[in-house]
């Protein structure tokens, strides 16, 4: 496994959070308080991979 292979997972998972973040948000706009808590969790990991692709030479996908 090299660089590109761990960026490209970083980049799958990076996808993964921002579903999850979507998916806590819808939640949380619905009235689900620990939704929002949630939401805010996964939005910090989810930076926190988008600093490591950057930090492996890679740049987040733009959606």
């Amino acid at each position: 496994m090299d660089v590109d292979d761990i960026v490209a997972e970083l980049r799958s998972i990076e996808e993964r959070l921002r579903d999850l973040a979507y998916d806590r948000l819808r939640e949380a706009a619905a009235g689900d308080a620990d939704a929002a808590l949630d939401e805010k969790k996964v939005l910090q990991a989810r930076r926190a991979v988008e600093k490591a692709i950057r930090d492996l030479g890679g740049a987040p996908e733009e959606f």
